[in-house]
């Protein structure tokens, strides 16, 4: 076990696990903290606490010291001083006729930096806008190609279930998701149900994938032989969930009936194709 502080550096981001170094933090205060990307400024979600080696990315970084009034006037100021670069680079982007769409821009705590996100169809030369960006900034420059998904994580909104989305809550990472996930949980595969506002599958069809592979291993198929309490039958229709099977027994004239997987022996799981693999699907 390791002791740790969850920091977030947005209201609607993901937390991250940070060394307290021996000091004590409270939960709604800030704290400067040491990141792979140098000195920032971040909410305390979680104060100390201990969890499990193997949740934490090594090597795991510390937290400095707890926000003073000065460190929390600098993190306003560069807000406010991001939301004027966003507007530059902006025109600037348009002066240089450059296929991009800018996302947001961010200040380096110790405003040494500024990165702006973007997204794009193709790949972007942007050289020239860098120079012309510190020409008129006065600051280092870096500019950062993004995905959709990370879009849809920086600007936040709503899903098609009415929460806020996952990614800009609490997913530290994106987790990868396939067509095949779909099938397996019974679900349209129309784009349009299985989508999120990004335009990829859904993040949630991994939350209770593992649950779903359990149960189909446990749960004879369609066209699945089995042997009931009423003679041996054909799986003719399966509730994962529930359990439940119709089962219309061999040679008879009776109409299908209800039975629970636990209920019945396989005989065979018939000649059913075996789903093809979908590609994975990550940004």
């Amino acid at each position: 076990m390791t002791e740790v502080i969850s920091i977030k550096f947005k209201s609607d981001g993901a937390s991250y696990y940070f060394s307290p170094d021996g000091k004590q933090y409270s939960v709604g205060k800030y704290a400067v903290v040491e990141t792979a990307q140098g000195i920032e400024c971040g909410l305390v979600c979680e104060a100390n606490h201990s969890v499990d080696d193997e949740k934490i990315v090594q090597p795991l970084k510390k937290a400095l010291r707890p926000a003073n009034e000065r460190d929390l006037k600098k993190l306003e100021e560069n807000k406010e001083k991001a939301k004027e670069a966003f507007k530059v680079c902006e025109e600037k982007v348009l002066a240089h006729g450059l296929d991009m769409k800018l996302i947001e821009a961010q200040y380096s705590f110790d405003g040494s930096k500024i990165i702006f996100f973007f997204t794009s169809d193709g790949r972007v030369d942007f050289r020239e806008l860098v120079k012309d960006l510190a020409a008129s900034l006065h600051i280092r420059i870096e500019l950062r190609q993004i995905g959709v998904r990370d879009e849809a994580r920086m600007l936040g909104g709503l899903g098609i279930c009415g929460q806020p989305f996952c990614c800009s809550r609490f997913l530290n990472g994106f987790q990868p998701v396939s067509i095949k996930m779909a099938k397996e949980q019974g679900l349209s595969l129309n784009p349009t149900k299985i989508s999120g506002t990004c335009g990829r599958l859904m993040c949630c069809l991994k939350y209770e994938q593992d649950a779903y592979e359990y149960l189909l291993k446990k749960t004879p198929p369609v066209g699945a032989t089995v042997k009931t309490e009423e003679g041996v039958g054909v799986v003719t229709d399966v509730n994962v969930i529930t359990g439940n099977l119709i089962v219309k027994i061999n040679e008879a004239e009776g109409l299908p009936f209800k039975t629970h997987r636990d209920k019945v022996t396989v005989l065979s799981r018939g000649k059913a194709k075996k789903p093809v693999e979908e590609p994975e699907i990550t940004e």
